[in-house]
């Protein structure tokens, strides 16, 4: 191994074992300290009168979009005459 990478593995060492320790400590001081709540809340609003007034726009926007045209790429036809006759001609 060289020096730089011997040195940077022994400061790494060094540097986890010392934030290992103040972790540590941290746990202990946790288990010492106890919290404790009420079982039970209770909040009285039946003394309390609320007032209040209802906030509405004075006026409304609406906007009437354009239906968009567009050129068909496929023309639709409305009738098959042609086709009916050739098919009725097919079958006498």
């Amino acid at each position: 191994m060289t020096r730089t990478l011997l040195s940077r593995i022994l400061l790494a060492g060094a540097i986890g074992g010392a934030f290992s320790g103040v972790a540590l400590a941290q746990e202990e001081e946790a288990e010492g300290r106890k919290v404790s709540y009420k079982q039970k809340t209770e909040i009285d609003f039946e003394g309390l009168d609320v007032n209040g007034e209802l906030v509405k726009p004075q006026s409304a926007l609406v906007l009437d979009r354009k239906k968009a045209s567009f050129n068909p790429l496929i023309k639709l036809r409305e009738d098959f005459n042609a086709e009916m006759e050739q098919s009725v001609d097919e079958v006498k």
